[in-house]
């Protein structure tokens, strides 16, 4: 896989930085916890109202750059088109999301309620970019 060390890191560092492109054409950029899936996705939850979505809606591309735990040091980014999952189809990708980034949730119940009254969705980038190749 051409993005499998940027994939890694992101599997290992989970904080990072999105960037979504608003109406201007202009960056807006959230702090997010990204995952990968089973599929080698970045996965990442919102809410459905939340302005990376509605910014992703219009123009299904973004840019994430994911930093270590001490913030200097080795980073990664990606790009990629991003895929909108809203509920309900959302609900189980948005459980495994949970494993992924924070392991067993105590009440899988009331995680869906959550879920379900916050109108999560997912976010799913398909890497097609990646970097850096250096260490800056």
């Amino acid at each position: 896989m051409a993005h499998e060390a940027a994939i890694e890191f992101i599997r290992a560092n989970p904080r990072g930085v999105l960037a979504t492109y608003r109406r201007d054409a202009h960056a807006q950029l959230s702090p997010v916890l990204a995952a990968v899936d089973a599929e080698s996705r970045v996965v990442i939850s919102t809410r459905e109202g939340a302005m990376k979505t509605l910014n992703l809606r219009r123009n299904p591309r973004a840019a994430l750059c994911v930093l270590n735990a001490r913030f200097f040091g080795e980073w990664h980014t990606v790009e990629g088109n991003v895929e909108i999952v809203s509920l309900p189809e959302a609900m189980e990708p948005l459980v495994d999301y949970y494993r992924r980034s924070s392991g067993e949730h105590p009440d899988w119940a009331d995680y869906r309620e959550a879920m379900t009254r916050e109108r999560r969705v997912l976010l799913r980038i398909t890497v097609d970019r990646s970097g850096p190749t250096t260490q800056g």
